[in-house]
């Protein structure tokens, strides 16, 4: 072991390195979805990459070396600091550390690890399509397993929940309401939706009636779970950060909700398409545009929020820029990923479908160039966090306290 890397003290929150890669994967992935065309199925699959690289011109045969190269990468890094983190985690159980955690605040820092499975399923799924030929053909036998895979999570997630629930409900006094100052708390409310936008896919690409319903109960049960959960974490957290301020290392988690936005949104987009295609109901392009339009304003609202606090506190110039490292500084890679994906889908779902903005006219490049502006700056700072936290540097960081 190299004592002198901040990421051997341990702390679940290194899970976020590993959903912030894969998330990541989901935004090169948005390049493919897009601007690759997949007649009669709603993602584009390897011979839909085939046929457009046969065909394309330079500019789309460009777009899709950089979006399997950036797939390839990042899902790479997604499941080797997947593997990282389970190892160090199974250490870290043995400790005394771990038996603080488990009665203070931050036991819900747990969820990271469901929350980081449930990631790298999805993350695997994107692979699958993209990098293996004929996967199509037998893809309706892979749904009950990818939504056994998902319960399963979902499972663990709510017992680890339990856990703390049932400790700090039963018995007064455990929680404690003056660390409660940040939205960190909400963690439980993103692995939760993370595991209810697994078990939605299906209900989008799915044609055996079945596999929808079930798909659909199931992404239902735990997204409203979820919405549940985040509604008492946010007012009773608000409550603590009027009162004590904001706690600096927990500032990230003040843009929990642009993930979960962007989370649910594809969801409910999924769930939409289940029960257009399979049982009838029909929303039209306007519908779904207002429905996007509402989801990108909570976050950028809460992206105004979370900047506020971060420059008053001077986040950026201690944990990213400086010397400081605090594991809680991977939160700031997913509300960057989650902006880059919703952008895409509310131009191409929204303002596209609804014929507001034609597909590559000038206004359609300035959004997309504000999509690739958030992405490319969180490939940035993934390489960035992990050379601050994984490199072993002889003069290593200082771990904040």
């Amino acid at each position: 072991m190299h004592s002198n890397r901040p990421a051997d003290s341990y702390s679940p929150l290194y899970f976020l390195a590993s959903v912030g890669a894969g998330g990541l994967s989901v935004t090169f992935f948005m390049y493919l979805m897009f601007w690759v065309p997949h007649p009669g199925r709603p993602v584009p699959i390897f011979e839909d990459i085939a046929a457009a690289w046969s065909t394309g011109g330079a500019g789309l045969r460009t777009a899709i070396v950089i979006a399997m190269a950036g797939i390839a990468v990042f899902a790479f890094i997604n499941l080797q600091k997947l593997l990282w983190n389970i190892a160090a985690f199974t250490r870290f159980k043995t400790t005394e550390g771990y038996e603080t955690l488990r009665n203070s605040n931050a036991e819900t820092t747990l969820l990271a690890y469901p929350l980081a499975l449930a990631m790298s399923v999805n993350g695997l799924f994107i692979v699958g399509l993209v990098f293996i030929p004929g996967l199509w053909s037998v893809v309706e036998y892979l749904f009950p397993f990818a939504m056994a895979a998902f319960l399963a999570i979902g499972i663990f997630a709510l017992s680890t929940i339990g856990d703390f629930l049932g400790r700090v409900l039963t018995k007064g006094g455990l929680f404690d309401v003056t660390a409660h100052n940040s939205f960190a708390q909400l963690l439980p409310t993103f692995a939760l939706a993370m595991v209810a936008v697994g078990l939605a896919a299906p209900a989008a690409m799915s044609g055996n009636s079945l596999v929808v319903g079930v798909s659909l109960v199931g992404s239902t049960f735990f997204s409203t779970v979820a919405i549940v959960y985040a509604a008492v974490a946010l007012v009773t957290a608000f409550n603590s950060m009027l009162h004590y301020g904001t706690a600096r290392e927990s500032a990230p988690t003040l843009m929990i909700l642009i993930p979960l936005m962007t989370i649910l949104g594809i969801m409910f987009l999924r769930q939409d398409h289940g029960l257009h295609t399979t049982f009838e109901a029909h929303k039209t392009p306007a519908e779904t545009m207002m429905f996007l339009a509402r989801l990108v304003s909570v976050q950028v609202m809460f992206l105004g929020l979370g900047l506020v606090v971060l420059k008053r506190e001077a986040y950026f110039k201690d944990f990213v820029f400086g010397t400081k490292t605090s594991p809680g500084s991977y939160a700031l890679v997913c509300p960057g990923v989650a902006l880059s994906v919703l952008t895409q889908f509310f131009l191409h779902k929204g303002l596209v479908a609804a014929g507001i903005v034609d597909k590559f006219s000038v206004a359609y490049w300035v959004i997309v160039a504000i999509a690739l502006a958030f992405q490319w700056s969180m490939v940035w700072l993934v390489f960035r966090l992990n050379r601050q936290h994984f490199a072993k540097a002889p003069g290593a960081a200082v771990p904040a306290e």
